[in-house]
């Protein structure tokens, strides 16, 4: 374990240097940035000294070698819309978006294990369809509507909570809310596809015929097995949700690097652009391995060779 884990580290170099590569190519092709940070009256003179001062006047390769070995340093550029180093404004965000992701995953996760467990124990029961159309209607709904629709009942109508901002338990109740009932959906259908399976192995029929008694043969052998796809899909939510509450963020005003990201790509701020990405990409990387990790702890047959 000790020397796969050590092997998944070193692997993830060329995985940041390959996303550092895709990143600063598609930054640099996608529009021209000095014509976004000098005013309409500027000259063709002042164009050129800040096109040299920033190293645009160089190859691409050039400019890319330069960048790696300032992001090495922690260095990926000033931020022309806030006059700052882009790494620590991305840092100073991240953990508005780490509130929010573990709020909104604590919110699935306390919706989503029972009723997909009950769904797959009273399968094909009225019971089992209230939940599964439950399920169909909370994935369908977008965030974005969802979000406003809370905003106008609870914070408009009812005066309960607020509309948007950083704050208290309070200023996280919606935009939790928001990212988990959709989440939330997700994880109760594969929870009770996962069950179900379980639930005919041989194994689980054995127990049975020994007079165990169910509610042990659900909770301590059908359903840590069927825990695995899970986890999988919690890591993988919980990544997007780092990076990816980006409407939600907007809706309710929350500061977190979603937001944060979404106006550097608006203004075209290469050095928060290039900086979050590079961030958010490291998140999904050190995820990926823990994720294999809990595989191990949750079924000791797995073996990483």
């Amino acid at each position: 374990m000790k020397t796969y884990i050590a092997k998944s580290l070193l692997q993830v170099i060329p995985v940041l240097l390959i996303v550092s590569l895709i990143v600063f190519i598609l930054v640099r092709v996608t529009g021209d940035p000095v014509a976004l940070m000098l005013p309409e009256t500027a000259t063709a003179e002042d164009r050129a000294v800040l096109t040299q001062a920033l190293g645009l006047d160089q190859p691409l390769y050039t400019q890319y070698i330069k960048f790696i070995g300032s992001a090495l340093q922690g260095d990926f550029g000033t931020s022309f819309r806030y006059g700052e180093s882009a790494l620590p404004l991305v840092l100073e965000r991240l953990p508005a978006s780490f509130e929010l992701a573990v709020a909104a995953m604590i919110f699935a996760v306390i919706i989503a294990v029972p009723l997909g467990v009950i769904s797959a124990v009273k399968r094909n029961t009225f019971m089992d369809l209230i939940i599964s159309s439950l399920s169909v209607v909370g994935k369908a709904m977008p965030n974005f509507w969802m979000g406003i629709m809370l905003i106008l009942l609870f914070s408009v109508m009812l005066g309960m909570l607020p509309v948007s901002g950083r704050g208290g338990m309070e200023h996280l109740i919606l935009p939790a809310f928001t990212l988990g009932v959709g989440l939330s959906a997700q994880m109760t259908r594969l929870i009770r596809s996962s069950m179900l399976d379980i639930l005919n192995q041989d194994y689980i029929r054995t127990a049975r015929s020994k007079g165990i008694f169910e509610i042990v043969v659900i909770g301590k052998h059908a359903f840590r097995n069927g825990l695995i796809p899970v986890v999988t899909i919690m890591s993988l939510q919980f990544t997007s949700l780092i990076g990816g509450t980006l409407i939600t963020e907007t809706v309710f005003a929350w500061p977190g690097l979603g937001q944060l990201l979404v106006v550097a790509v608006n203004t075209h701020d290469m050095a928060i652009v290039q900086a979050a990405v590079f961030v958010i990409a490291l998140i999904v990387v050190i995820s990926n391995i823990l994720t294999d990790i809990v595989y191990r702890l949750l079924d000791p047959r797995i073996k990483y060779n």
